[in-house]
């Protein structure tokens, strides 16, 4: 009979150290007591020499329901796992503890059996971890070194049998400053060679005090509120492989308007970054809904005959239905010529609407598309300052009739917007000029969509509608205040300017700051018609203590990546934004498709650490990448502004997802897992804006904070690239499960360790530690 040690984090996905790498598993580990050892699996990217017997399972499901009461958690963690193999397994959870181990009540039940577990502190669970480490010659363990663990009896699960396993336990969250912090780690998940097959986070969140900010930097989730002080939050995915923890914010307080600021700075001699949530007030229902204006322009040239012009009513029949009865409105539609459906604007009464909608029936399509004609008559429409307008443009097209310059098109409409109109644009199919809908956007204070032919402009219409449908503070101005230095201290925000704020939703802005201390924002508004003012207090940190905030910096730089390609785009190219572009991409191993040249393996240490200071060849590269900007439309213009917008827009920064799947590797390496986006452990995707292709990079991986490069046969921290310049950098030389590793080891951060947890067998990795590089082999 074969015995083994399952790890399970807390949510017990299984990862196996099985006789062959390509046992199944998920977020745990399986260690095999063995005489020769085994490494964890990750996924397969070439077939190995001398297949052997293997112990398998699969994971069916992976669910996780937490109940959580102001700062108190209650968790509760079921998977099911079977198994495949051909022999018995005996198996034992160890279940690492998140954050400082504040948990207690855990409960473990096998197929409704309670099996005891007894509490391991940190310093007994590192023994654990590192005789785990130096027995199976597998780093994969050493990102928990330093957390305590739960370890459980043993218990037999035959072959071919399935066992169900349920862990409860109670858990106080973090709290910093107004918002309270949940974490999960999913993340062990990421060393296994198959997806799990229903992974499900299930939070039910209540508060004693009114829910504002709900927040996860981590995963896309979904909210849903049922009054003042409750949420469900949820997150769920087949055939997954969360390869990051799951990490979620919120904050409970009786203020009518609410701000937070997470703060990080790893180094005090450079810039901080910031992350600010706030969430408007909520609609008093007692009070009507804030009056507004809503323009619906709609193209009407040849080009939108058939399924287009069909989705075009609708959309528009979608919009007159939802307005509420004392919001202005017309309809415009265009070609050659252009027709409103009534000179003036219209109140939203009953038949006014029925009229419309008789309107936009008879729309047909035909014609040339005058684009400047149309914005010229919807900008003159719009005559109150009192309330705000939202201009909803449609086109599929380039100006064909009257003016057509982009240019004086932006300028005429900016000129004519004398009462601060914003504009909502809609680009359907690849031959819009996505260019004149940028600029559209940003000299009109709005927002551009694209839709691809084959999707539905109805459900994006109806998507954006329903967000701006509800404005509860308008004209939004924010400010930040040191205590102690003055004002101007915050540089570099992004998004620059917050306009309007609406019902559900709430702001993430991001910046830098140049002085720490205590703050005061001030936010200031129209809310229902009156002029109201907020005070804040915010901490900005001298020098953050540990990385647990490092995804305030991530997604700092994928939007500043996105606003650098928006200006390249919009005002053109310059020797400091391309050298800001190249340094991003490579310190955040942020690879977009004009830097996608950073992971060519073939260049030299010596060029990476050119092109992370703008020197080198990686200007004159980034110059060819860029020329496809010049492209207005087509299919790589148009895909080129859907990924800026992305990257602008992005509302967290999370981890790859690390599908089973195989891939190249680059030559002379072992493999590296693989990855279909541009972050976490596994490696890299960029998106192709010539075919629309994700092609996965196998050169370059993202790990915790640090981005390390497949270079001259090793791993290269782009830091240790950078410091390797200077002769006299001393590298000191390490080999693997020496004492001197374990040493190593022990000074290490957990994100330090993370690091060299992912260094495979026969691969060789240079990084910088604690301001040392270190070479380990």
């Amino acid at each position: 009979m074969t015995r083994i040690a399952l790890l399970a984090t807390s949510f017990l996905t299984v990862l196996c150290l099985a006789c062959s790498a390509s046992v199944a598993t998920a977020q745990g580990v399986i260690v095999i007591h063995h005489p020769h050892p085994h490494p964890l699996p990750r996924p397969i990217i070439r077939p190995q020499p001398t297949p052997q017997p293997q112990l398998s399972y699969k994971i069916s499901k992976l669910e996780v329901n937490g109940n959580i009461k102001d700062q108190v958690a209650q968790v509760q963690v079921a998977q099911e796992f079977t198994n495949t193999g051909s022999r018995q397994m005996e198996v034992s959870f160890l279940f690492p503890l998140p954050y400082d181990g504040a948990i207690d009540s855990l409960t473990l039940m096998v197929d409704g059996k309670e099996f005891p577990a007894k509490l391991l502190p940190k310093d007994k669970a590192r023994e654990v971890y590192e005789s785990i480490v130096r027995t199976n010659k597998d780093p994969a363990l050493l990102e928990w070194t330093g957390t305590g663990m739960f370890q459980t009896s043993v218990f037999p699960v035959p072959a071919g049998a399935s066992r169900e396993v349920n862990i409860t336990y109670t858990q106080l969250l973090k709290k910093d400053g107004r918002l309270t912090d949940f974490l999960f780690p999913l993340s062990t998940a990421k060393y296994t060679d198959k997806p799990v097959e229903k992974v499900k986070v299930r939070l039910a969140i209540e508060a004693s005090q009114k829910l504002k900010s709900i927040y996860s930097p981590t995963h896309e989730v979904d909210i849903n509120r049922n009054g003042n002080k409750r949420a469900v939050v949820t997150f769920e995915k087949q055939n997954y492989i969360p390869s990051n923890d799951f990490r979620l914010f919120f904050e409970s307080n009786n203020q009518k308007l609410s701000a937070s600021v997470i703060s990080y700075r790893p180094d005090k001699s450079e810039e901080g970054f910031f992350l600010m949530l706030a969430s408007p007030p909520p609609r008093d229902e007692k009070a009507e809904a804030m009056k507004k204006t809503v323009l619906f322009v709609v193209d009407r040239s040849g080009s939108m005959s058939g399924d287009k012009m069909d989705q075009a009513r609708e959309a528009a029949k979608y919009v007159l239905n939802h307005l509420n009865e004392k919001d202005l409105f017309n309809i415009i539609a265009y070609d050659s010529d252009v027709e409103s459906f009534r000179p003036e604007l219209q109140g939203a009464d009953k038949k006014s609407v029925t009229e419309a909608i008789g309107f936009v029936d008879g729309l047909y399509a035909g014609g040339s598309t005058n684009i400047n004609g149309a914005l010229t008559s919807a900008m003159k429409m719009v005559q109150n300052d009192d309330r705000p307008c939202y201009i909803l443009f449609l086109s599929d097209g380039r100006p064909t009739h009257g003016e057509t310059n982009e240019m004086k098109i932006v300028e005429n409409a900016k000129s004519n917007n004398s009462h601060d109109a914003r504009m909502i644009n809609f680009g359907v199919g690849f031959d819009v000029n996505s260019r004149l809908m940028d600029r559209l956007s940003r000299e009109i204070k709005g927002q551009s969509q694209y839709v691809r032919p084959d999707e539905d402009l109805e459900e994006h219409v109806a998507r954006l509608y329903r967000k701006i449908s509800a404005p509860v503070m308008t004209n939004v101005k924010i400010k930040f205040d040191l205590e102690e230095g003055g004002q101007n201290f915050v540089n570099r925000l992004l998004p620059k300017e917050v306009i309007d704020l609406f019902e559900g939703e709430q702001l993430v802005q991001v910046g830098r700051y140049k002085q720490a201390g205590k703050a005061k924002i001030t936010i200031t508004g129209t809310v229902n018609g009156e002029k109201e003012k907020f005070d804040f207090g915010a901490n900005f940190v001298k020098e953050s203590s540990d990385q647990s905030s490092a995804f305030v910096e991530k997604l700092w730089a994928i939007r500043r990546i996105g606003e650098i390609i928006d200006q390249m785009d919009l005002h053109g190219k310059n020797d400091e934004l391309m050298t800001e572009l190249v340094k991003l991409s490579t310190d955040h191993g942020i690879l977009t498709p004009y830097t996608s040249f950073l992971a060519d393996e073939n260049q030299s240490v010596q060029e990476l650490a050119d092109a992370r200071s703008g020197g080198g060849m990686s200007l004159n590269r980034l110059r060819v990448e860029t020329e496809k900007l010049a492209e207005t439309s087509g299919r790589s213009a148009f895909l080129q502004r859907g990924f800026k917008q992305r990257y602008q827009n992005a509302q967290n920064a999370p981890a790859a997802e690390a599908p089973a799947a195989d891939r190249a590797v680059p030559a002379g390496a072992t493999r590296a897992g693989s990855s279909s986006y541009s972050a976490g452990g596994f490696g890299m995707a960029v998106q192709d804006t010539e075919t629309d292709e994700m092609k996965v990079v196998e050169s370059v991986r993202n790990v915790g904070n640090k981005t390390l490069f497949y270079r001259d046969k090793m791993w290269v921290d782009e830091e240790a690239a950078e410091e390797s310049k200077e002769a006299k950098t001393e590298v000191v030389e390490v080999e693997r499960f020496t004492k001197a590793y374990f040493d190593l080891v022990a000074q290490n951060t957990k994100q330090e360790n993370q690091v060299l947890s992912q260094q495979q067998a026969s691969e060789t990795l240079l990084v910088r530690l604690r301001g040392k590089n270190y070479l380990i082999k």
